[in-house]
């Protein structure tokens, strides 16, 4: 199996070495793990009230770092990943940036609504001063609009919004519904991500019914545990791997050199 959502120290909120993350993984006996750290946001020209990417200067040296991890022999492979952030209105300089390195594969994540890091448990307070109707609104609009950047090969954790348990009293359906047809008409997987079961969410992110929704359109699936330590690598995949093949999946999307192939389940 495969986890390709792991990050590093470089991002200023985990811990471990790569080389621990990859000992982690094979004990686990994963196949394959794709590091995927945050893209530093500080090349798009935004800078967060909290520090949540590597700097630009360390990008190069991070992927320096996973290549040398991938070339030696082992039976886990590493596969070159970056977690992207889509802010509206840096397409182009995000365009040119990601093409200065071979990626095996970007996901593309929506962290931020109009400068507020709603991930974030610094800014959690925030929920408690806006209509949840409207916070959806705008961030399954940033999704739907991430999805049609073609830019990225996945999209993290689609359904994050949800992560400290605000959720709007209407029917969630419709978003879920709009959100899976963008994937299938632009060809973007989207990631069952884990950690949604170790916060206030109580779920995965996308949670069953999403995901159902998301089998039935055919859109392509990939697995992550976005850990941020070495002990978080693989956390629950088989509840996840039971969970997919309940709800009808097949197979696993998997990346190389931004190339999409398949694992069956």
């Amino acid at each position: 199996m495969v986890d390709y959502h792991l990050h590093t120290p470089l991002c200023r909120h985990a811990l471990g070495s790569l080389e621990e993350y990859l000992a982690a993984a094979e004990q686990k006996g994963l196949k394959e793990i794709g590091i995927a750290d945050h893209f530093p946001l500080e090349l798009l020209g935004f800078a967060p009230e909290a520090q949540v990417t590597m700097e630009a200067e360390e990008l190069p040296g991070y992927v320096e770092s996973v290549l040398r991890l991938s070339s030696r022999s082992g039976p886990t492979g590493v596969k070159l990943g970056i977690e992207a952030d889509y802010i509206p209105g840096t397409e182009e300089r995000l365009e040119r940036e990601l093409s200065r390195y071979p990626w095996d594969y970007v996901i593309g994540s929506v962290h931020f609504m109009d400068g507020w890091d709603f991930s974030h448990p610094f800014f959690v307070q925030e929920y408690e001063k806006r209509d949840l109707v409207a916070v959806y609104d705008r961030y399954f609009q940033l999704v739907r609009e991430a999805c049609r950047t073609g830019l990225f090969d996945t999209i993290g954790h689609p359904d994050v919004i949800k992560k400290f348990g605000y959720r709007p009293e209407v029917d969630l359906e419709p978003y879920w519904v709009e959100i899976a047809s963008v994937l299938k008409e632009t060809g973007t997987c989207f990631e069952l991500n884990t950690s949604g079961l170790d916060t206030p969410a109580e779920e995965f992110y996308p949670g069953r019914p999403f995901l159902e929704i998301l089998c039935r359109a055919g859109v392509g699936v990939t697995l992550g545990s976005d850990a941020h330590e070495p002990e978080s690598v693989g956390r629950h995949f088989d509840r996840a791997l039971a969970l997919l093949r309940q709800v009808g999946f097949k197979e696993l999307a998997v990346f190389s050199r931004r190339q999409r192939l398949s694992l069956p389940l």
